[in-house]
């Protein structure tokens, strides 16, 4: 008899806890097996061979695992899908929940997966490359150092300020730096504001670094194109590009570029009921660090004239087709008016903002899918 089988694994980082159940046509499904055990893929193996000879299964039968998206990032899946067992990620936010359950413990939780899975009450994680992933990794490093250099600027001018220093200018400049290590202080307060310039001095060097290193990644054949493509668009320059390629991976598993920006979370949620409608701000679901980049592109892209075009942009549009510098402008005018549009009709800034960066998801969608000759929102 073919027997389906689908396994639920709550995963921590000191154990695993699993769940087998097997789906039963006008039934609740069958709870199988269940066990806790060392974090360690080998011993899920284990259980799944332990379970197979309890039951007497041989040949006949559909095994998947799943666990929910989470501290394991995709290398619990990596180490199943070596050893020849289907493994999917769960999207926590596209599971179904237990209704009126009041007690949360990883058996249950175990136990909700595999209903999941056994029900198709879920949407997979999309799993990128190993190469892709590693990029990923180290954008998001560049991206740690960049907060951690934000901070350092926010507590030496909080410094400054509590003993009465105030800089008219713009910050961060020479100017800046020199006025900086002119300020008089007691001893250890002026050491302390010269290790605040100490770290700042070695994060802006590091950051230097690592953005040379992201422009020889984007450079190789993989990505060179597509990166040179989404450089057409205001706002988008390398470090942007590179991290919606790897992180988003295969643009095409979206039919629509409104359902890309949907899975960035930067589409209005809903809470209606009856005859009354009510939009709330966008969703914030999905892919935090691409939303966040999105935000700010479109940030830089509600600045200047509808339709000025930078040196800088030039630079960056030259050596694509004339099809897609075409499209990118369209883009660039469409996004930058729209916003001034949004402004004069009483738009609050955020909001404008917000509603440019999903439309820009679109227009890149289109991009990257070769969408670039019909309408993408």
């Amino acid at each position: 008899m073919y027997r389906i089988i689908k396994i639920g694994l709550d995963v921590h980082s000191t154990n695993y806890t699993i769940c087998a159940v097997e789906p039963m046509i006008g039934e609740e499904d069958r709870v199988l097996m269940t066990a806790q055990v060392a974090p360690d893929y080998k011993n899920i193996i284990l259980f799944i061979e332990q379970m197979k000879m309890k039951l007497g299964i041989c040949n006949d039968y559909d095994i998947v695992c799943g666990y929910e998206a989470g501290c394991l990032g995709y290398s619990l899946y990596n180490q199943l899908v070596g050893a020849g067992i289907k493994c999917v990620i769960l999207a926590p936010t596209t599971m179904m929940t237990q209704q009126g359950k009041r007690v949360k413990t990883d058996a249950r939780d175990a136990k909700l997966i595999a209903q999941c899975l056994a029900n198709g009450a879920y949407h997979s994680v999309y799993v990128p490359t190993e190469e892709d992933n590693s990029v990923k990794e180290y954008i998001r490093m560049r991206d740690d150092h960049k907060e951690a250099l934000k901070r350092i600027k926010q507590q030496t001018n909080a410094l400054c300020l509590r003993y009465g220093h105030h800089y008219e200018g713009t910050k961060w400049t020479g100017k800046h730096m020199v006025w900086l290590k002119k300020l008089e202080f007691p001893t250890l307060v002026r050491e302390t504001l010269d290790e605040y310039l100490a770290s700042y001095e070695e994060y802006t060097t590091k950051i230097a670094r690592y953005d040379a290193r992201i422009e020889e990644l984007a450079a190789q054949a993989k990505y060179q194109e597509k990166v040179k493509k989404l450089n057409c668009f205001l706002g988008i320059k390398t470090h942007t590009a590179l991290s919606l390629i790897v992180e988003t991976g295969d643009f095409t598993r979206f039919v629509k570029g409104n359902i890309y920006a949907s899975f960035l979370g930067l589409v209005p949620g809903e809470t209606s009921s009856g005859n009354h409608i009510i939009r709330t701000g966008i969703s914030k679901a999905g892919n935090t660090h691409l939303r966040t980049l999105l935000i700010e592109a479109a940030t830089g892209i509600c600045k200047g004239k509808i339709g000025h075009k930078s040196k800088e942009l030039r630079a960056r549009q030259q050596g694509n087709s004339a099809e897609t510098i075409t499209y990118a402008d369209k883009a660039n005018t469409r996004l930058r008016s729209r916003y001034y549009r949004f402004i004069r009709h009483g738009k609050k800034k955020n909001v404008a903002v917000a509603a440019v960066a999903r439309e820009l998801a679109c227009f890149v969608w289109g991009m990257m899918t070769d969408n670039i000759g019909t309408k993408t929102a």
